[in-house]
This record gives structure tokens, C-alpha cells and sequence, in this order.
């Protein structure tokens, strides 16, 4: 098994040096630190701090990186795990990375300092270059949650976002909607590019189609819903139907359409996804599908936990089940 000194003569470095590196206990030039990691990644080495952790699991603490607690999914996401966390005697330590690998690096080497027994990983942007920093930590439990790859020792659990798609899509075909468009979220994202494919999956089934004008590409925030619908209201032909793929973004949607002077649902229908808690209460409140995100938080922790006491194997899947919650945001289209 590599040690320290193994990892000091591949990057050609002092042990003192790799020491720094790893503990952040001193400045150290950035293409110096790139050849340690890297040295540390060939030689499969786990820093003796975290070994230890993982060996005598003293902290009784996991750490989780989320791409931000601001968003209103990723906040009740981060409450169902902090409150599983909490009845299992576990401490949380949270990481907001906003979309940067470089937060989301820093955090996670604070967290490993704090000698975490094991990793949560909800982040969007970033995350597989994070994951990637994570080969050296062979030792140490990681589970994803909602976006990424299972496979390895990595779990993941997941919306099954393509089946979501196609229930509200089906929704709004069954209300009688012909005319159906979509505001997308990043098409590189797994969970929005699914989304999308489950819509398409609903309107193949029922022998539509959708035209790329009503198509639009989103970035799961308010504005961006609201700069969509905006721009479709200026078609000559426009749909009378919307599936966003997100709340915050069909949340912009209405809030363009109203300003439009345009009802919401006489004279368009508009569904979401995720059944924020703000879904409820929103005029009118909106129809939209639920994630179980206080299972998505439970599971994670349960399968971590899991991990941390030793269950082996390679990374699976799970998949949590979508539901439709019927609000008044839809109906059927108007004759005209």
C-alpha cells in the first residue's frame, strides 16, 4: 500500500510538501498541488486522516455538497436529510457550492479535515470533475443524489425524471390540449434532458408533435421561465398548453403570462415539476409533479449509512416514483 513518501517521490515533491497539500496548512503553487493529486490518485492514497476516520468512525458526521440551499427543491431536500441525519445521531456539514467545482473542491477538502465518515453529492454544475477528485478516497462512502452516474463504489438516487415528464405531459393531453409546448431546463443536465424525453415520449404515444418554436431551453431559475414565455406569447401560433420542468421556472412563466394580461389557466395551462412547498401558494396554485424529495433525503442518508458500516458492492440505482398533484393551473382548452 502507497504511503506518503511513495506519493513525495512521484510528484518529486517532500513528504512536507505533500503534508501541506493535503492538510491546506500552507501555500502551495497550484501546478505543485496538481502533481501531487495526481501522484495521489495513481498510487491509490488515502490520506492517513481520513483512513483513520473511516477506521474508528469517531465523528459521527457526513458531509453534503448541494449545489444551492437558496432554491427552494434543494432546501427541502437538505431539510429531510438533516432531519434523518439528526434522528440517527448524526451531524450534518454543508457545502453551498453554487455551481463552482472549485467551491465544491474546497468544501470537500474542509470536510475531509473535519474527518467525515461519509459524502452526499446534489450538485448540477461541476459534479463529475468533483467526483473525479474523489478517486484517491477510495475508502470513503460517497452517495449522489439526483443528478450524476451510479456505477463504481459511487450510489445514486434519482427522480425517474423521464416518467415525470410523460405524466404531466399526459395530464395535459387528457384535459384535452393539442397545442403543447415546453420550457426546458439545460439540456446538458441528465434530469431536464429526461424530462424532455418523457414529454416527447406523451406526445408520440398520443400522435402530436411539438414544433421547435415551442421549445424553449431554460436554466431552472424564475428568470429564465419568465424570458421563455415572454418569448413565446410573441408567436402568431402559440401553444395553449406549457410543461415547464421546474417549478421556479413555470412560477416565471405565469408571472410573464400575467403581465401579458393573459389568465392562467383559461388561457393557457401551465404544469411544473418538483412541488415546492411555494407551489401550493402560488395564483392560481399550480399543478405540478411531486418529487418525494423527503424520501430522496432519507434514502441517500439510509444508503450512506449503510456504506459507512461496511456494506460493499458495486454503485447502485434507485429510483424514486413521481406523482401528479392536481392544483388549478390547468384545464381544459378554451373553444376558441
Amino acid at each position: 500500500m502507497a504511503n506518503i513518501r511513495d506519493v513525495a517521490t512521484m510528484a518529486g515533491v517532500s513528504t512536507t510538501t505533500v503534508s501541506h497539500v493535503i492538510n491546506e496548512t500552507r501555500f502551495v503553487a497550484e501546478e505543485t498541488r496538481e502533481r501531487v493529486f495526481a501522484a495521489m490518485r495513481d498510487l491509490n492514497y488515502a490520506p492517513s486522516l481520513v483512513a483513520r476516520s473511516l477506521k474508528v468512525k469517531e465523528t459521527h458526521s457526513i458531509g453534503m455538497l448541494v449545489t444551492t440551499s437558496s432554491n427552494p427543491f434543494f432546501a427541502e431536500v437538505v431539510r429531510g436529510v438533516e432531519r434523518y441525519c439528526f434522528e440517527q445521531g448524526y451531524n450534518l456539514m454543508l457545502g453551498n457550492t453554487e455551481g463552482e467545482a472549485a467551491t465544491a473542491l474546497s468544501y470537500l477538502k474542509m470536510m475531509l479535515r473535519k474527518r467525515v465518515d461519509g459524502l452526499l453529492v446534489m450538485c448540477s454544475e461541476g459534479q463529475q470533475e468533483v467526483l473525479s477528485q474523489l478517486g484517491w478516497l477510495k475508502d470513503l462512502p460517497v452517495v449522489q443524489m439526483d443528478w450524476g452516474n451510479s456505477g463504481g463504489e459511487v450510489d445514486l438516487i434519482a427522480d425517474n425524471s423521464r416518467h415525470g415528464g410523460w405524466l404531466a405531459t399526459r395530464h395535459l393531453i387528457e384535459l384535452g390540449h393539442r397545442k403543447i409546448g415546453c420550457i426546458t431546463g439545460p439540456s446538458q443536465r441528465a434530469p431536464g434532458a429526461e424530462r424532455v424525453a418523457g414529454f416527447h415520449d406523451a406526445l408520440q404515444e398520443a400522435g402530436l408533435e411539438c414544433p421547435a418554436q415551442w421549445l424553449w431551453e431554460g436554466d431552472f431559475d424564475c428568470a429564465s421561465g419568465h424570458r421563455a414565455m415572454q418569448a413565446l406569447l410573441t408567436l402568431p401560433d402559440r401553444p395553449t398548453a406549457l410543461f415547464v420542468c421546474n417549478d421556479l421556472m413555470a412560477m416565471g412563466a405565469i408571472s410573464a403570462a400575467t403581465a401579458a394580461g393573459l389568465k392562467v389557466p383559461d388561457d393557457i395551462s401551465i404544469i411544473g415539476y418538483d412541488n415546492v412547498a411555494l407551489a401550493e401558494f402560488m395564483s392560481p396554485p399550480l399543478t405540478t409533479i411531486n418529487q418525494p424529495k423527503e424520501e430522496l433525503g432519507r434514502l441517500a442518508v439510509t444508503q450512506l449509512m449503510s456504506r459507512i458500516n461496511g456494506d460493499a458492492g458495486s454503485g447502485r440505482l434507485i429510483k424514486l416514483e413521481p406523482n401528479l398533484v392536481i392544483r388549478a393551473s390547468c384545464c381544459a382548452p378554451s373553444a376558441a
